[in-house]
């Protein structure tokens, strides 16, 4: 664990890019699988042309009982060629969609389609050749052989030597499959004829050459991007006001991971410079890394990129927000959320002893998971907004600006108040409980400010009248406490809530065995989306 911003330095940087991975970014094989499947499928379907008609005209021969024409008996070589490549295509583009074929797996069949690309190169050549010169008793002087060539880098990208062989072999196609069907009889080629084939095809891979060290250099550059320290970003979780969520991976252990990515225009956004930027940041990672509660998320490393991006490396979850929680299956029962604010107090009582305020409570960071072979266990996120209690909390943001989320703020964040203390949060938490248990906002409005207004002035109607499910008095009259306007009146502590939760009876207690139950029937392991 680093207590410090760690910055990449330019030769270090250069350092850790000679050990990127020759990979494709994970946006470019997100592509390759439909890329593929569109190519193999329009070769299939144009090789699948000619046999069909074949067939259908030696049928109607045969019903008719007419001569077949005459080309027939050199045609039928076709019916085993162009099959194959019908073969061939289908089966290519039956595995690029199965889903359980990874970003992996599809570059190794990508480099695997070279010798696919060769295949349909040759058969082109053949056919074409071959069924030109019996229309017309002339050799084409062009072939589809080029276009196949400059464009199989495009859809199937890879490093640019391996291309350059794959595009040479391809290319050859064009004066091979000439000098077969002309041994065959079929066509009675020139010396202009074999100039003009392997003319093409040169040019063909040069420019497939260029194309590919062009498309696989832009590869490397965003796989460069995406390298937080000794991590690579692989798939957008999300995203929010002050930055994104990757999953991302160690280049060199197996421990899975998430980053936050902020861009410095994020907080330049609200009127903070390079060094605000910078305070805000290494004060949010400083103190996330100093927390040891299990409820709050562990951070493992965090630094500033060398173009200035910041980031931190967290454990990844396994399990949903508190926001789609509800969003998706509805209010939750009273013991439950019992169950889940006791540890998000256990989480924000460490913090509050340590002088943090997180100022920024709200369903979407409280974070439910299986964790381990625990379910319904809780992790407090994104200290984003963080502050000493003692230190004002205009210091660190522009001015005007009101750091926290309007439907989960409290009246003197509203106000923008110079100091902001842990009773904040208690009534972030109280708008909270609002939403686990009845599903709807404490306030809501048309306007931001129209919000903000509402949580200054406005009494919050009782939970109980906000749903039909059945909410104990001791709960309201709990939560109802978090939601007054006065600090002072509020629970001290998020200690004093936790013991004020413990003395709450309900009708029913939410155990394990009940939690783990309803993940096995609503979130089966490996369905979270």
């Amino acid at each position: 664990m680093h207590d410090h911003v760690t910055l990449l330095q330019p030769d270090a940087q250069r350092a850790d890019s000679q050990r990127i991975p020759a990979a494709l970014a994970p946006d470019f094989a997100a592509q390759l699988r439909g890329r593929v499947q569109v190519l193999t499928l329009l070769i299939a379907l144009g090789f699948g042309i000619g046999p069909v008609i074949f067939l259908a005209l030696m049928v109607a021969s045969l019903v008719l009982g007419t001569e077949p024409p005459s080309n027939m008996g050199q045609a039928s070589v076709f019916l085993w060629i162009q099959p194959g490549a019908v073969g061939i295509s289908l089966a290519l583009w039956w595995r690029a969609r199965n889903p359980r074929v990874n970003a992996t797996q599809l570059l190794r069949l990508g480099r695997l389609g070279l010798l696919y690309q060769v295949a349909i190169c040759f058969i082109i050549g053949v056919s074409s050749y071959w069924s030109q010169y019996a229309e017309s008793g002339t050799v084409p002087p062009l072939t589809w052989i080029p276009a196949v060539v400059i464009l199989f880098p495009l859809i199937m990208p890879g490093p640019p030597r391996l291309m350059l062989w794959g595009a040479i072999a391809a290319g050859a196609m064009a004066p091979l499959s000439l000098a077969l069907v002309q041994t065959a009889g079929l066509v009675a080629a020139s010396a202009g004829d074999y100039q003009s084939a392997v003319l093409n095809s040169g040019v063909a891979v040069v420019l497939a050459y260029l194309g590919a060290r062009t498309l696989y250099g832009l590869q490397r550059q965003v796989l460069q991007a995406r390298q937080m320290g000794s991590y690579q970003l692989e798939e957008r979780l999300g995203g929010g006001g002050m930055g994104e969520v990757w999953r991302a991976r160690h280049r060199m252990l197996a421990r899975p991971a998430a980053i936050k990515v902020i861009q410095p225009e994020i907080l330049a956004a609200h009127g903070a410079g390079p060094r605000v930027a910078l305070q805000r940041f290494e004060r949010e990672a400083q103190a996330t890394a100093r927390l040891r509660s299990p409820h709050t998320v562990e951070l493992y490393d965090f630094g500033v990129a060398a173009d200035g991006t910041f980031y931190y490396v967290m454990e990844l979850l396994d399990g949903i927000d508190a926001m789609t929680l509800v969003d998706r299956f509805g209010p939750l029962p009273a013991d439950r959320v019992v169950f889940l604010l006791r540890q998000v107090c256990q989480s924000l009582s460490e913090a509050h002893a340590s002088g943090l305020v997180h100022r920024d409570v709200k369903p979407a960071n409280i974070h439910v998971c299986r964790y381990g072979e625990e379910y319904d266990f809780v992790k407090v996120l994104d200290f984003g907004l963080v502050q000493a209690r003692a230190e004002p909390a205009m210091d660190l943001t522009a001015d005007h600006f009101v750091g926290g989320t309007p439907t989960f703020i409290a009246p003197e964040q509203a106000l923008g108040k110079a100091t902001v203390d842990r009773r904040a949060d208690l009534y972030a938490l109280g708008c909270v409980a609002y939403w686990l248990l009845s599903g709807q906002l404490v306030f809501t409005g048309d306007t931001a400010m129209e919000v903000l207004t509402k949580h200054v002035n406005a009494p919050p109607p009782p939970v109980s009248r906000r749903t039909e499910l059945p909410i104990p008095a001791a709960i309201e009259r709990l939560v109802m406490a978090c939601l007054e306007k006065e600090p002072d009146m509020r629970p001290a502590s998020a200690r004093a809530l936790l013991d004020r939760l413990d003395a709450v009876v309900t009708d029913g207690r939410w155990t394990q065995e009940r939690a783990r139950a309803w993940w096995q029937l609503h979130v089966p392991a490996g369905h979270l989306s």
